[in-house]
């Protein structure tokens, strides 16, 4: 297991997981997210691609409508 760090919380990943599998992993709707790596904005388009390594940090902001 890889060892991360999501919206400051340490957090187990499996090797060769994507980014797109954490959202699976953490039941986040891929749609009303947005996502931060390292300090740096991931499009959307990468996600899947991306692949979750050793001492990544992450942001995770989900999108509440409401009114």
């Amino acid at each position: 297991m890889l060892t991360i760090i999501v919206n400051g919380e340490q957090r187990a990943a499996k090797p060769g997981a994507t980014v797109s599998d954490l959202l699976h992993e953490m039941s986040l709707d891929p749609g009303r997210v947005a996502i931060e790596r390292n300090l740096e904005i991931l499009s959307r388009a990468d996600w899947q691609k991306t692949t979750i390594q050793a001492g990544d940090r992450y942001e995770i902001v989900q999108f509440v409508g409401g009114g």
